[in-house]
């Protein structure tokens, strides 16, 4: 007869296995997306929705290793979008180069951003991040002269004009997709090492974590600087795809909020969590767009989704999975922090009669 030990090793085995599959059968599917896409409109919900993630990645930077919730991050995707756009313009760079020295640069700026707004926490920063980008809203739409204000700003195509949409959609899809696995391999690398570990107390407690002598401050502004490039890389890989640029949006507090809610609905503190929240949310957003036109209706189903979700899984779709499995695992061993002090008494005894047992064999 199975012991109890060999049945979870058998379990946890056979789970490891069905996650290695899904996680092929993903990769698979999102390389065959271009080409099994039924026509052009479906390929560019594919590219908002990489897009999409690979935001939530970036934010996911702060968000999920700091605990720190910024609204304001849609400013250093704007700032990405439009430091690409006029190094082509008026630099005359190269597009992949100013989209690599535009997040460059936005990392730069993200230095003093980060010094001053992160000495504060809570509710002051959401305030101080949207400020943040409510401020470079209004100085976008007063700088017509290089912003190109209310008008927008043309951004040139990378691949010219002789290539069509459609196979602009499909190259531009592996290149959010190729963005997206760079920023995860980060994410992955930090999350094991020692820096990782150091960011993961400051989200469980700041105070007791820079009295354990953690650089709380040096952590926060690196990993700050670290999500807003990558913010930037993605905002700028977005203006080269859609080719126009418009204040209102690239500045838009709504675009930060989706970057929030994303994370939370696949789970912030998980790798894929993020992903799978943007998957979620964007095709949201886009079906009802398509089915409901210019009205708000796409809003409040975002919020009533998001709502079933704090209600159900607060955690987000990710850990709410994790948890189930843990719940059906056979004969899962139980913790001594998830005992109870009564439990813990009754565990004591059944350990002390256990060891009495074989004494009283051998007198």
């Amino acid at each position: 007869m199975p012991s109890a030990s060999s049945t979870r090793t058998g379990f946890d085995t056979a789970l490891l296995g069905i996650k290695g599959l899904a996680l092929v059968a993903a990769g698979v599917l999102v390389l065959a997306f271009p080409q099994l896409a039924p026509d052009a409109f479906i390929l560019s919900v594919g590219v908002v929705i990489a897009s999409y993630a690979a935001l939530a990645v970036s934010w996911n930077f702060v968000g999920g290793f700091t605990g720190y919730i910024s609204l304001g991050h849609a400013a250093y995707s704007g700032l990405g979008g439009y430091g690409t756009a006029l190094l082509i313009l008026e630099a005359g760079w190269n597009p992949w180069l100013s989209l690599v020295g535009s997040a460059v640069a936005v990392g730069v700026l993200a230095l003093p951003i980060g010094f001053a707004s992160l000495r504060v926490r809570g509710a002051s920063f959401v305030i101080v991040s949207i400020a943040l980008v409510l401020i470079l809203l209004l100085v976008s739409q007063s700088w017509s002269d290089v912003t190109g204000g209310s008008n927008g700003l043309r951004v040139p195509r990378p691949f010219g004009e002789d290539v069509l949409r459609p196979e602009q959609h499909e190259r531009f899809f592996y290149l959010h997709v190729g963005l997206i696995v760079i920023a995860l391999a980060v994410w992955w690398a930090i999350d094991r090492s020692r820096f990782g570990t150091g960011l993961k107390a400051i989200r469980e407690d700041e105070d007791k974590a820079q009295a354990l002598g953690v650089p709380t401050f040096a952590y926060k502004l690196t990993v700050f600087v670290i999500s807003a490039f990558f913010t930037a890389l993605a905002g700028g890989m977005y203006a080269l795809w859609f080719g126009s640029l418009d204040p209102i949006f690239q500045f838009s507090i709504l675009v930060g909020s989706y970057m929030v809610l994303m994370s939370l609905l696949g789970g912030i503190r998980s790798l894929l969590g993020p992903v799978v929240g943007a998957v979620i949310v964007g095709y949201s957003l886009e079906y009802f767009k398509s089915a409901y036109g210019d009205t708000q209706f796409h809003l409040v189903a975002l919020g009533l989704l998001l709502a079933l979700v704090v209600l159900f899984m607060p955690d987000g779709v990710l850990p709410a999975l994790g948890s189930l499995v843990d719940r059906i695992r056979p004969d899962k061993a139980t913790s001594i922090r998830e005992m109870t002090a009564a439990e813990l008494v009754e565990k004591n005894k059944e350990i002390d009669e256990a060891r009495r047992e074989p004494e009283e064999v051998s007198r």
